[in-house]
């Protein structure tokens, strides 16, 4: 059974940082884009960023580029997602998502594309 699990939420204040990481037991890694989610209450759940399977190219969306970094360490078998400057906006359950593929563009913008989830973790940025 395929398991993406999150950590790394918490409170923050705005202007502050947070680090999530997602740990993985995908049969391979390598594999798989990778990717986060949030979603806020009362909205839909939404793409913040994404990694391809090299990690050569990401992927983010615009009201956090410039302050989120995506990465990944294929030996790890984790995928981490720095957040700085965190404003009360950022403020939602994160997801960690892995799609199947072997294509180097990062572009996966639609839940229906994305093969896995984890269970979320919370991000609170207060004002």
């Amino acid at each position: 059974q395929v398991q993406l699990v999150e950590s790394g939420g918490g409170l923050v204040q705005a202007g502050g940082s947070l680090r999530l990481s997602c740990a993985s037991s995908l049969r391979t890694f390598s594999n798989y884009g990778m990717g986060w989610f949030r979603q806020a209450p009362g909205k839909e759940r939404m793409f913040v960023a994404s990694i391809t399977w090299s990690g050569r190219n990401t992927d983010y969306v615009d009201s956090v580029k410039g302050r989120f970094t995506i990465s990944r360490d294929n030996a790890k078998e984790t995928v981490t997602l720095q957040m700085n400057s965190l404003e009360p906006e950022d403020t939602a359950v994160y997801y960690c998502a892995a799609v199947f593929s072997d294509r180097d563009s990062p572009h996966w913008y639609r839940r229906e594309e994305w093969h896995y989830w984890g269970q979320g973790t919370q991000v609170t940025v207060s004002s």
